[in-house]
């Protein structure tokens, strides 16, 4: 079932407008279709009975298609998102630097490396996973830590 250019409704449509997603048959066409700005088309209406559009029983969830067993669970990412130390961390322009930077990176473990080296990235990195994978057994206090690590130094 093959639908008509919607500029000259004479040829079958090839191609479709990127922002309007109108179709349009050929170059002669699509230049006519510009000669005017076009717009996206609008939203789907929402369901008018939920605020947000969202009706009972119905959740907006992103679907993870090939997720692994170092996939992080959506409840454990959300915590994220509400911690306030996080937050305060993301204010600093340098931090939202090295983000960036190991995001952009084209060998990211490298990059991580890399950022790992700065106090800021480690003490962010360090409450992310302490929300995300909380141990079961930390240590009361530091100097236990330090001593723990001097041990297996040796």
């Amino acid at each position: 079932m093959s639908r008509l250019c919607e500029i000259c409704a004479v040829s079958e449509h090839k191609y479709r407008c990127k922002t309007c997603r109108l179709l349009y048959c050929s170059v002669v066409c699509y230049k006519k279709h510009q000669e005017q700005p076009c717009e996206p088309p609008p939203p789907p209406p929402e369901d008018a009975s939920k605020p947000g559009g969202v009706s009972e029983g119905q959740q907006q969830k992103k679907i993870i298609l090939f997720s692994t067993v170092d996939t992080v669970p959506a409840e454990k990412l959300e915590l994220l998102g509400q911690s306030e130390h996080l937050k305060n961390l993301l204010y600093n322009p340098h931090l939202r630097r090295l983000l960036t930077e190991v995001d952009n990176a084209r060998d990211g473990m490298n990059a991580v490396k890399v950022a790992m080296m700065e106090p800021l990235f480690v003490e962010f990195a360090d409450e992310c996973l302490r929300l995300v994978e909380p141990a079961e057994d930390e240590p009361e206090r530091l100097d236990d830590l330090v001593f723990t690590n001097l041990q297996h130094r040796r």
